[in-house]
């Protein structure tokens, strides 16, 4: 008797796992198919990789950008001060951008374009909310997902006359904690009822 209940409670934990993995989907579904209006996360959702990290690694930063990373998540730091001292690092000029665009293209994420395809085809409004950078999102956003610039909310590098980094959009409320739920707000104010945000950071639960 023993036997047979030590055999049967793994059997249990397993079935009620798959329930509870089954019913996580049919809600992730359902809130797709009811929400008008669906806000992506870009990087590491969209596509399959950071695209800051892909930029310091081009420009040369990519161990010191990784250091600060890790300092940074142990000290808690705001996400402001984050983006300002990864760019400080990194000083991308608009030609690195280009040049880093032209030889790493942004790796679509297996399924992602054919699900906004068909939540545009049903009318559903697809927003990209990123905490990345404009000039590496806008191009791939249409091309691959036909969002256009107009439903990006993003972060914006600063460039001088000769094109040299000088800085970052303070403005932009992706570059701050709390910048995208103040989006969703947003949007909320011009008429989104429903508003579904699938990302895989923190500020996408926020």
């Amino acid at each position: 008797m023993r036997r047979a209940l030590t055999l049967a409670a793994p059997r249990l934990t397993l079935a009620m796992r798959r329930m509870s993995t089954a019913s996580t989907i049919a809600h992730a579904k359902h809130c797709l198919r009811t929400a008008d209006a669906v806000c992506f996360d870009f990087d590491s959702t969209l596509i399959g990789e950071e695209g800051i990290d892909v930029l310091a690694e081009h420009c040369g930063a990519g161990p010191a950008v990784a250091a600060w990373t890790t300092k940074a998540m142990d000290g808690g730091v705001k996400f402001e001060d984050a983006i300002a001292a990864r760019l400080d690092l990194i000083k991308p000029s608009k030609d690195d951008v280009a040049e880093c665009l032209r030889r790493h293209p942004p790796p679509v994420t297996p399924g992602a374009a054919e699900l906004c395809a068909a939540l545009a085809e049903r009318g559903t409004a697809v927003y990209v909310v990123s905490g990345g950078f404009r000039a590496m999102i806008e191009a791939t956003a249409l091309e691959a997902f036909g969002v256009p610039k107009e439903r990006i909310f993003a972060n914006t590098i600063l460039w001088d006359a000769n094109g040299e980094y000088s800085g970052f959009d303070a403005s932009e409320p992706t570059s701050r904690d709390g910048g995208k739920p103040a989006v969703i707000a947003k949007l909320k104010k011009e008429g989104a009822q429903t508003i579904v945000m699938v990302g895989d950071g923190a500020t996408d639960a926020q």
